[in-house]
């Protein structure tokens, strides 16, 4: 038998703002792949997700000889209880993460052109200076948007001008600029 805590889910989903019907939709798919990998699993089957209880089962097509279906049988394997658990948990995660990027892109689209600031961190890449701009978001300053006379330490503060926002593979992708004309303009606009 194999369930899914709905009172947590909800919970979670509200304290989220996700929506209940597209993370049960997601776990039903991820748990349908996670079947597929059982041994001895039916290439026509759905995963069903009571909304309810919780309840999980896997719904197998039943076929006649000549290979046309005939109904569903409830074809859950014995230990798919630990597997749904942490499908269940990495498909949250995943979505979550979603989340947050979507928001963080939505922030930061809407600052494109406006003065940020941050702090330079370590990068992987040396070219490039990793801007640390608080909350977890980071932007970077690629080789052509930088002043060669400009010092990039680690920890220093920096002022930067937000130029594009667009999803990357591992997330929000922010790009830096300290030679648009518009910094210039906006530093001294603080001063004033």
């Amino acid at each position: 038998m194999m369930d899914i805590d709905v009172g947590a889910l909800k919970s979670l989903v509200r304290e989220k703002n996700l929506s209940l019907d597209v993370v049960v939709a997601s776990i039903e798919e991820a748990l349908l792949v996670a079947y597929r990998h059982s041994p001895g699993a039916s290439q026509r089957a759905r995963v069903e997700v009571d909304r309810r209880t919780g309840h999980v089962i896997v719904w197998a097509v039943e076929t006649d000889d000549e290979g046309n279906a005939v109904g569903e049988y409830d074809d859950t394997p014995a230990d798919f209880g630990r597997v749904a658990a942490t499908t269940a948990g990495q498909v949250l995660r995943q979505r979550l993460l979603e989340v947050t990027d979507d928001a963080t892109v939505d922030e930061f689209t809407g600052r494109v052109g406006s003065l940020v600031s941050g702090t330079i961190q370590q990068g992987r890449d040396p070219s490039k200076i990793f801007v640390d701009l608080g909350g977890g978001v980071e932007g970077v300053i690629p080789p052509a948007e930088q002043v060669p006379a400009d010092d990039y330490s680690h920890g220093r503060r920096i002022k930067a001008v937000v130029t594009e926002v667009r999803r990357g593979p591992r997330g929000p992708v922010i790009t830096l600029s300290r030679t648009h004309p518009d910094l210039i303009r906006r530093l001294f606009a603080l001063e004033s």
